[in-house]
């Protein structure tokens, strides 16, 4: 197996009511994906889908995404997370933000 580098990593995240999975693949040069890491914890924080202890949400994330970098011996930056449900809505929005220099700063991105 080649070296486990953040471009040939791809990984998926499901967010259940009953358990929250993280799983690791890794891309071969065919365009082909391995699975090399999986994680699964019991989901807590959450019912019917929707979220109601936003602490004990992110605690199943973590302790699932924790389990699959271990077993795939990475660490992971980003996911592909899926997200369903007939309670799901989305809000397309624009903003502008004006700038006093030419070059975006903290405080800018921080509005």
């Amino acid at each position: 197996m080649s070296k486990k580098t953040e471009k040939n990593l791809i990984v998926g995240l499901d967010i259940g009511t009953s358990k929250v999975v993280a799983i690791v693949g890794e891309i071969n040069p065919d365009g082909g994906v391995e699975i090399i890491g999986i994680g699964s914890h019991p989901s807590r924080g959450l019912k019917k889908g929707t979220v109601v202890n936003i602490e004990s949400t992110v605690q199943s994330i973590q302790r699932a995404v924790e389990e699959a970098e271990l077993m795939a011996g990475c660490q992971i930056h980003s996911v592909y997370a899926g997200i369903a449900g007939s309670h799901i809505r989305s809000l397309n929005s624009h903003g502008i933000v004006a700038i006093r220099d030419k070059e975006v700063g903290q405080g800018d991105i921080d509005r």
